[in-house]
């Protein structure tokens, strides 16, 4: 896994040893529409299982994206629990990220990068992402 520059502003890393645990539970608990009340324990094992990857100001180091990753580093790949701080947003930091996650995997044979979204389609239109093909193939089972 590689650790990148962003514009100079940003650097990236798939390091879990740099993933502020806490700052990302805050994130996604209090702000993400999708994990709204999400525990601390839970998204501590989200993290372990999964591969991470944080954006970190390059002054200051502090954390200011994460993007989560639950993949088989074979075939299929959902990227999910995007987030970029508020501060931090609108510089193109997500898109970069997701990009960096493609650019990270897509040489070890991952073909298939799924995400959901409530809001962002264009975000990740103008990286190919389009609607299923076939929605009426993918199911879900829903527990609690």
């Amino acid at each position: 896994m590689s650790d990148d520059s962003i514009g100079g502003t940003f650097a990236i890393s798939f390091d879990p040893a740099r993933i502020d645990a806490a700052r990302v539970h805050h994130w996604l608990s209090t702000d993400a529409y999708w994990a709204l009340g999400r525990t601390r324990d839970q998204q501590d094992r989200m993290i372990a299982g999964s591969l991470n990857l944080g954006a970190y100001d390059s002054a200051s180091g502090e954390q200011a994206a994460y993007v989560r990753v639950v993949t088989d580093r074979a075939s299929f790949a959902w990227i999910c629990d995007v987030y970029v701080d508020r501060p931090a947003r609108g510089q193109g930091l997500g898109t970069r990220l997701v990009t960096a996650v493609r650019d990270e995997l897509a040489p070890l044979g991952v073909r298939r990068f799924v995400l959901a979204t409530k809001d962002a389609h264009g975000v990740y239109a103008k990286l190919g992402f389009t609607p299923l093909a076939e929605p009426d193939m993918w199911m879900a089972l829903q527990m609690g």
